[in-house]
């Protein structure tokens, strides 16, 4: 399992990005598109300290734009759409 901190700071505008598995289980999503879905981070916008937000792209209709940082993991190497 990834360190959230380590993960986060990792995340950066251009890094393609999914949802992390701790946080789609914790939400009960299991066999929906949203595990699948991908990202490119457009933008990183600091709430406030510990708070940070990734605006998004997605592959997949109807997901947020705005994406606390700590319930994404980037996705390196795995192409938007596949």
């Amino acid at each position: 399992m990834t360190n959230p901190e380590t993960r986060t700071k990792a995340i950066k505008v251009g890094d393609q990005v999914a949802y992390c598995e701790q946080f789609l289980d914790r939400i009960g999503q299991e066999f929906t598109n949203v595990r699948t879905a991908r990202g490119k981070v457009l933008g990183l916008i600091t709430v406030h300290e510990g708070l940070t937000m990734a605006e998004v792209e997605w592959d997949t209709p109807y997901l947020p734009n705005r994406v606390d940082v700590r319930n994404l993991t980037t996705s390196r190497g795995v192409a938007i759409g596949e």
